[in-house]
């Protein structure tokens, strides 16, 4: 597959001049494809990004005001994808002294490309007003719009800085959550599930009490609740489980645990059986999950807890669970040879275990 810095081409670039030149007719299209590709096979993904809003900061107008009037324009006329994430960019790095003007243009900029990372250069240099901008935005018409509400403020967006104002006081986001806690667009209530898990690092019992206030009878609630409770769940938090009536004392044994194989190649696929059986005289409501600890580069091993099922497991029954798991390599993750671990997971709590090897 080809690295996604590869957007940042020179057809993209002759693709953008082009589009500045018929809203901007003295804008040197030429000179802005050259000064945007020199160098570009030694930049990153980002990098080039950037570079690109600094070129054309170069080539576009002075005021502040008739630029982002073109490039709002231009947005509109673009490819889509990616690449798009340039136009916010532009503003986090250059509309700092024109709060007003900015964050509207990132409201239109979000629509063709999200600005969540943009809006964050915001939220460092003025919270406050940002963050009112932002729960507007939470009952925006637009989906991309009220997403952006919630994204932008998660207390931990990967690939950007921590918002230390929402970790130490998460309440401050509340209201742009409760206008999102049944949101009819599966694309909104993803980022709401994940700003809630963000909170659970540091504020779980709030997090849990917020959601707890929330109607679960409505499904799009219920399913922002069960996703952003996912990582409680899997460490077999007491409060998780109770919120979806999982069991607190979940009395079960994990018997025939047996593996395909013990020794596994990069490429092949592991298979695992298990019986899960119940030691109590009532049903027990079980999420179980499987736990592989991957060994790193270090030797170490680090765990990773997958998700398998969940059951409703009658008195004094049995029920046979079977899994394959393919070893690969990904871009999230490199398998090193040597000694792994597996284990499973039933309530958050590990029950039974077994070694193999990875040989290469």
């Amino acid at each position: 597959m080809e690295p996604l810095k590869e957007m940042f081409n020179k057809n993209y670039y002759q693709h953008l001049a082009k589009i500045l030149v018929e809203l901007y007719p003295s804008f040197n299209a030429q000179g802005f494809v050259k000064d945007s590709t020199t160098g570009i096979e030694e930049r990153s993904l980002n990098q080039r990004m950037r570079h690109t809003s600094l070129v054309l900061k170069e080539h576009l107008p002075d005021s502040y005001n008739k630029t982002i009037g073109l490039l709002s324009e231009a947005i509109a006329r673009t490819r889509g994808g990616y690449t798009n994430l340039v136009f916010p960019d532009f503003v986090s790095q250059f509309g700092h002294h024109d709060f007003e003007t900015s964050l509207n243009a990132l409201q239109h900029f979000t629509k063709f490309g999200s600005s969540e990372f943009a809006i964050r250069e915001f939220l460092k240099r003025d919270f406050d007003t940002t963050i009112r901008v932002m729960y507007r935005w939470s009952e925006n018409e637009n989906a991309h719009v009220r997403r952006l509400a919630s994204e932008g403020s998660r207390p931990r967006l990967p690939w950007s800085f921590k918002l230390d104002e929402v970790i130490n006081n998460p309440k401050i986001t509340q209201p742009i959550l409760n206008n999102l806690k049944a949101d009819n667009e599966l694309y909104v209530r993803k980022s709401v599930a994940n700003h809630l898990n963000d909170i659970t690092k540091e504020n779980p019992d709030y997090m849990l009490a917020l959601v707890n206030s929330w109607d679960k009878s409505h499904p799009h609630t219920a399913w922002i609740i069960k996703h952003a409770s996912r990582t409680l769940i899997k460490k077999g938090h007491s409060g998780s489980l109770s919120v979806f009536d999982f069991e607190k004392n979940a009395k079960v044994k994990i018997e025939k645990f047996s593996l395909n194989k013990r020794k596994i190649k990069l490429g092949e696929t592991l298979i695992f059986n298990f019986d899960v059986v119940s030691d109590k005289a009532k049903t027990q409501k079980l999420v179980v999950d499987y736990v592989i600890h991957y060994r790193k580069k270090s030797g170490e091993l680090s765990p990773k807890v997958f998700k398998l099922k969940e059951l409703k497991l009658e008195p004094k029954t049995t029920e046979h669970i079977t899994k394959k798991q393919v070893f690969k390599d990904f871009t999230t993750r490199k398998h090193f040879a040597g000694k792994h671990l597996l284990e499973i997971q039933v309530n958050g709590k590990r029950l039974a275990q077994a070694e193999f090897d990875l040989v290469k």
